[in-house]
């Protein structure tokens, strides 16, 4: 597996020591990795401390096998309004942009896009991802939320992208949204910027939401949904969630053919025979969404 210059790759099934996180709230709950964006007085913008401490939280959450869920939360009153301008945008960076280059690498080809470290797919993280979004969510959020398996929303979420209204190209953010929303709503979003936010109620209708429950109810939501899926073995979840990732990106053909092999993969003899045994018995209390 390819790593970062410097990076320490641990023994399979290990993490080390969980770090104090300058700009997260990260907490175990018996399978269930909490991880909540920690900057409310900037809406939980993203700065070049929170990139560095979600890469490190999802690197980290790769390694420890006792981590198989992760719920995505946020601090204060909004979920993530992308990257923090005030850090990026400088007098020179300004100048640097206008002249058609990115500040601070020498050439394009250098340029590292900041989605690298705040998604969990690109730092390989294949395990569940919930998102639990209240208040605002723009721009660089849509990083995050592209990646992971649902989002959950409460009632007053909003999600927009601001970027061409301040003369910026929409680019790496709704790319990372096109598996989740139809053409013409991701294309409507990224073109009005600022100008329309798209409600969480609209969002559920076209699927970019899998639920919308009042802001007291987001907590309890996304932590019933965590639990049946770390109670879960977290082999066959594993597969699941890569043959279904698979299945986006190829062709339907090509998915259904692979399937057999993350079959083969996914499935434990052990964990296959209990659950096998639990099919037999009391059937477990369902929720009807």
């Amino acid at each position: 597996m390819p790593t970062a210059p410097g990076e320490i790759v641990p023994a399979v099934g290990t993490m080390p020591p969980m770090p104090d996180y300058e700009t997260l709230i990260v907490h175990h709950d018996d399978g269930i990795l909490w991880v909540s964006l920690n900057r409310p007085e900037v809406r939980n913008a993203i700065s070049a401390q929170m990139q560095a401490d979600l890469r490190a939280v999802w690197t980290g959450a790769r390694w420890d096998d006792d981590v198989r869920c992760i719920v995505l939360t946020a601090e204060g009153d909004h979920f993530c309004t992308g990257i923090d301008r005030a850090e990026a945008i400088s007098e020179s960076n300004i100048a640097a942009i206008a002249a058609g280059k990115n500040p601070g690498f020498s050439t394009p080809w250098v340029y590292d896009d900041p989605g690298r470290d705040i998604s969990p797919k690109n730092c390989d993280l294949w395990k569940p991802v919930i998102s639990a979004v209240q208040g605002q969510a723009c721009a660089g959020a849509f990083y995050m939320l592209g990646d992971t398996e649902f989002i959950i929303a409460s009632e007053e979420a909003t999600f927009f992208d601001p970027h061409v209204t301040y003369g910026m190209t929409a680019a790496y953010e709704p790319i990372h949204l096109l598996s989740k929303m139809p053409f013409p709503e991701i294309m409507r979003m990224a073109l009005l910027g600022v100008h329309e936010r798209m409600s969480a109620q609209r969002a559920h209708e076209i699927g970019l939401v899998s639920e919308v429950v009042p802001r007291d109810e987001l907590r309890e939501r996304a932590e019933w949904c965590a639990r049946r899926i770390a109670d879960a073995p977290a082999l066959a979840i594993q597969g699941t969630l890569r043959c279904l990732w698979n299945g986006r990106d190829v062709s339907r053909a090509q998915a259904v053919e692979q399937a057999t092999y993350f079959i083969s993969i996914g499935t434990d003899a052990a964990a296959f025979e209990e659950g096998q045994a639990a099919f037999k018995g009391k059937r477990p209390e369902s929720r009807t969404r």
